[in-house]
């Protein structure tokens, strides 16, 4: 009798590899339009998950007096649903491509202009969705235009684009890449959609609590460094609609780009 030998829940590290490959390969010859259209619901649906944590984070100025670090803890823990939807939807964000495209590249199973290409057409893609979200179905929609919600996203943009120095900005940016390539090569790893939604959820949920960015905001400084601009990163989302809500960010923008 053959004894029962059950599938591993879980896939080993070098088929995570392989499969990451062949992923990067899929992404490389998928037209471009449609890596465009795929990057754009990308940005709206991590934008989801960004504006549920400026909901909770924003409503609960109670506990925030009381115990800041709980309301940390759980914006960190509704933010991840961006990326589960991102995951299993198969859409295109460039946080997770970052990853992707240098293995493919580094087999040689995608040309090296493959890899600028995708990460240019995917940037654009997640901004625009980013901006549709905060303009179209959070501002005009008038779901948080009133204190303390309003309040919170413009003091939260601030936060994030006009009081960090620039090296806390960039070593803010490699943890949270990190654990963002963390969660997608363990979602990858995993064979069933719970295991997958869990894999995803724990570094997003570190990330995000732990204030952590991703992406790169350009501004001005102000003077008398007028002349230097410093970079900054931000979410493609959090900060401009921060701006629309009248946030000092010191604008007007050089360079948005996500990493997100």
């Amino acid at each position: 009798m053959i004894p029962y030998s059950p599938t591993p829940s879980t896939l080993k590290p070098a088929e995570v590899a392989v499969a990451m490959v062949e992923a990067a390969v899929a992404k490389h010859r998928t037209r471009i339009d449609m890596i465009f259209f795929k990057a754009f619901l990308a940005g709206a649906m991590l934008s989801f998950g960004g504006l549920l944590s400026e909901v909770l984070q924003g409503g609960a100025t109670g506990l925030t007096a009381s115990n800041p670090g709980i309301v940390k803890i759980l914006g960190g823990f509704v933010f991840p649903v961006g990326l589960v939807m991102i995951v299993l939807q198969g859409q295109e964000l460039l946080t997770s491509n970052m990853m992707v495209f240098p293995m493919g590249v580094l087999k040689r199973a995608v040309p090296w202009w493959g890899l600028p290409l995708n990460w240019l057409v995917v940037t654009f893609g997640n901004l625009a969705g980013s901006l549709f979200f905060a303009a179209i179905l959070v501002k005009y929609s008038g779901i948080i235009s009133t204190a303390p919600y309003n309040e919170f996203v413009a003091a939260f943009a601030i936060k994030k684009a006009g009081t960090p120095q620039w090296h806390q900005i960039f070593l803010r940016g490699i943890a949270c890449n990190w654990l963002v390539s963390i969660a997608v090569w363990q979602a990858a790893g995993a064979r069933d959609t719970i295991s997958k939604i869990y894999a995803i959820w724990i570094p997003i949920w570190i990330f995000v609590a732990c204030g952590y960015d991703h992406g790169k905001f350009m501004r001005r400084c102000p003077p008398p460094l007028r002349t230097n601009p410093l970079p900054v990163v931000a979410n493609m989302f959090s900060v401009p609609l921060g701006i629309m809500f009248h946030a000092d960010v010191r604008t007007p923008a050089r360079h948005l780009s996500n990493g997100t």
